[in-house]
């Protein structure tokens, strides 16, 4: 359904010296900085799929859900959508996909949000009975029925991104581009639009390319991610396998009650690390948990202990910094 091949961006942003006379000397010598947003990035997605696409602030996550919508285009590489060429902007193509941006709105602001439908009714040309069919079903599923006579900037964070969510499937998309679509709402809204969103894709079946910073979002949809870090690529696989390389080792926190631990104490194995509050946080390969746990109990009093697991955000963290080799 997606597939990219070499895809780069480059943005030529113009330095400009500070004060007046740096103004002056650009009219007549201009420095510029070039910038990768995308690095020869390629991947494929088929059909039905639902992945996530993942990488730090500046990564380069959302100019290539630009590109895949045809709203910005490549400096080099080639992307197809469901065979279209995004950059050709053909009308058949607008009327394929659809994009969620988390911190931009397409509803009318001073507007409910069902003027908004109708509006989309009226530009993608949906029948009547396909549009209200498609129309109920989305306003059940996402329990905003009663909001949807409500201006849209006097509805909750969380009810917004649902008309949005709405907005995006009136016209039944067979490609879904959400960038951060949960961004901002509070933990229920964000469970229950993850709910939707999983639901949603095993029903009809439509491409989904997510990007997210939380990862939540990630681990309860996606089996397989896309990382990206500086406009390139440095992993394409299963999170079964990131998620698996933090199951490599585990966190022991505990408090040792006071004076029951000797001084610079260390633990057999892995790294010790000690919190304001006095809690002490160690890292240790799975297969000396045993022993350092045995150790901590052996030396003193605690007041609370814990074995976890280290936090998928800690294991993705880990990734970027060291530059994971694409796969």
């Amino acid at each position: 359904m997606i597939e990219v091949e070499n895809l780069t961006r480059v943005f030529r942003t113009y330095k400009k010296k500070p004060g007046f006379w740096g103004g002056v000397r650009g009219l007549f010598h201009r420095e510029f900085e070039e910038t990768r947003a995308a690095d020869d990035i390629s991947f494929s997605i088929a059909e039905g799929e639902l992945v996530g696409f993942l990488g730090p602030n500046g990564a380069g996550k959302t100019t290539t859900l630009k590109m895949l919508s045809g709203l910005i285009y490549p400096t080099g590489g080639t992307a197809r959508v469901a065979g279209f060429d995004p950059t050709k902007r053909e009308n058949a193509y607008r009327r394929l996909f659809a994009l969620v941006l988390g911190q931009k709105n397409q509803l009318w602001w001073d507007l409910p949000a069902i003027e908004s439908f109708y509006l989309l009714r009226a530009i993608y040309g949906l029948p009547q009975d396909q549009f209200k069919a498609t129309l109920d079903e989305l306003v059940d599923l996402l329990d905003v029925r009663a909001k949807l006579n409500v201006m849209v900037r006097e509805l909750s964070l969380g009810e917004r991104m649902k008309m949005e969510l709405i907005a995006a499937l009136l016209h039944r998309p067979r490609v879904l581009f959400l960038d951060e679509p949960t961004i901002g709402l509070d933990v229920v809204s964000q469970k229950k639009v993850r709910e939707f969103l999983r639901d949603y894709n095993r029903r009809t079946k439509t491409t989904i390319l997510l990007t997210s910073h939380y990862m939540a979002d990630i681990s309860s949809l996606c089996e397989r991610v896309i990382v990206i870090d500086h406009g390139k690529k440095i992993y394409d696989g299963a999170l079964a396998r990131i998620t698996g390389a933090g199951a490599r080792q585990r966190i022991i926190k505990f408090k040792p009650r006071d004076g029951a631990f000797p001084a610079n104490w260390k633990p057999l194995h892995g790294e010790c690390k000690v919190c304001e509050d006095g809690e002490i946080l160690l890292h240790v390969p799975s297969e000396h948990v045993t022993a350092v746990f045995q150790q901590i109990l052996s030396l003193g009093a605690v007041d609370d202990i814990t074995i976890q697991d280290v936090p998928l955000e800690d294991v993705i963290t880990e990734l970027f910094s060291r530059g994971m080799a694409a796969k």
